[in-house]
């Protein structure tokens, strides 16, 4: 995760993470990638079943009506018991979609209790104006709705006709209610040429925060690999992203716009700074040290709808232990596992151009998943790495 707001627009200096001891119970939700602990934020996907059918969905989601879901209510309770001993600062729910689960504010509510920072990623359609009270009303941080574009391609890429209106319908509910809503928004080429129109909802809609979403090659997305951007696109998408921020910000209006899943935008901006404001690119750097880059099995970890442990939400194929079984925290912490504890110390194991490069330390081989996706080895360099081989200081 990038902050291109905070690192490129300078919203956020080094002292400002330094001032809570980089420790990540005290660091404020915008400041928590900043963390020097990595306590895990962990994504639970409370449910496989879903109301749309995304042709991108990274959990091959069922439909809505698709039986019972795995993890009961007194047993979600106990994983949240755990997590919250264990130091975990946030729990996302996620899916398929959160709110088919009825449930869902109860254990939003017992999470907020337990003092962690609650937050669900949703496609917004179920957001009535009387859900958005509920989960106003359990002290949720924060709502990340996904769109796709505009509602030709988002209610194309969503396979269920009226879901852009109903997406927007459920922001406004948020809104009205006083929760902080964000937008999440998945970069290919099918969709591409809708960034702009994602700012000027962000802008018109007055919404505070929007992430961009590198693709990554799992679940359904593993079909659209052919669909990803290649490295020269990506660099122009990444300089159209710093460049519709900067622009919004010299307009007065400070929102956060992140990148996420590619670790190569770090030292991308870092190297922009570099031309345009060299004392300000000294402080990025030490900022993106502070980031450390991928987290995977480390800073964030995934508990998924049948209680398996894996390193992140995208990354399925490699499980580590499952929470019906044995608590999260034993699981996270065991040196017994191969591949988990080797995933907190990445830069020992990578290959490739990512073992040679200058910028390893606040990138961190980049993602892993991808990696396997194209090459079959999970050391593999990552194949969206868009950095050449001279600004990565290997030729």
């Amino acid at each position: 995760m990038i902050g291109i707001s905070k690192l490129y627009c300078g919203q956020v200096e080094p002292s400002d993470a330094l001032r809570y001891q980089r420790h990540s119970g005290q660091l404020p939700s915008h400041l928590l990638q900043f963390s020097a602990d990595k306590k895990p934020v962990v994504v639970w996907n409370m449910t496989r079943r879903c109301n749309l059918k995304c042709v991108h969905c990274y959990a091959q989601a069922l439909d809505e009506q698709a039986g019972q879901d795995d993890i009961s209510t007194a047993k979600a309770k106990e994983m949240i018991d755990d997590l919250a001993a264990f130091g975990a600062p946030v729990m996302l729910f996620s899916g398929g979609e959160p709110l088919v689960r009825k449930d869902l504010t109860e254990l939003a509510a017992y999470a907020t209790q337990k003092g962690m920072r609650a937050v669900i990623s949703t496609n917004g359609t179920l957001i009535t104006k009387e859900k958005a009270r509920e989960l106003k009303a359990v002290n949720l941080s924060y709502v990340g709705i996904s769109l796709d574009g505009g509602e030709e391609v988002h209610d194309k890429f969503r396979a269920v006709p009226g879901s852009f209106k109903k997406a927007l319908q459920g922001i406004e509910n948020c809104q009205a209610e006083g929760l902080k809503v964000g937008l999440r928004f998945t970069i290919n080429r099918r969709n591409a040429s809708e960034v702009p129109k994602l700012f000027q909802l962000v802008e018109d809609l007055e919404i505070p925060r929007i992430c961009f979403y590198h693709l990554v090659y799992s679940g359904r997305g593993s079909e659209l690999i052919k669909e990803d951007l290649n490295h020269a696109e990506t660099r122009q998408m990444v300089d159209l992203i710093m460049d519709k921020t900067r622009a919004m910000f010299d307009k007065g209006l400070t929102k956060e716009v992140l990148t996420v899943d590619n670790h190569a935008d770090g030292p991308y901006l870092w190297m922009r700074m570099q031309k345009e404001d060299p004392k300000r690119a000294e402080e990025v750097f030490e900022l993106l040290q502070f980031n450390e880059g991928n987290s995977s099995g480390r800073g964030i970890g995934c508990i998924s709808w049948d209680g398996q442990v894996h390193a992140d939400q995208f990354w399925r194929n490699h499980t580590f232990g499952n929470v019906l079984e044995r608590p999260f925290s034993e699981i996270w912490s065991d040196p017994n596992l191969e591949l988990l504890p080797q995933l907190k110390e990445k830069a020992k194991h990578v290959k490739g151009r990512c073992a040679k490069c200058r910028f390893l330390n606040i990138c961190a081989g980049n993602f892993r998943a991808r990696a396997e996706a194209v090459y079959g080895d999970v050391w593999a360099e990552d194949p969206a790495c868009y950095l050449t081989d001279e600004e990565i200081g290997i030729k």
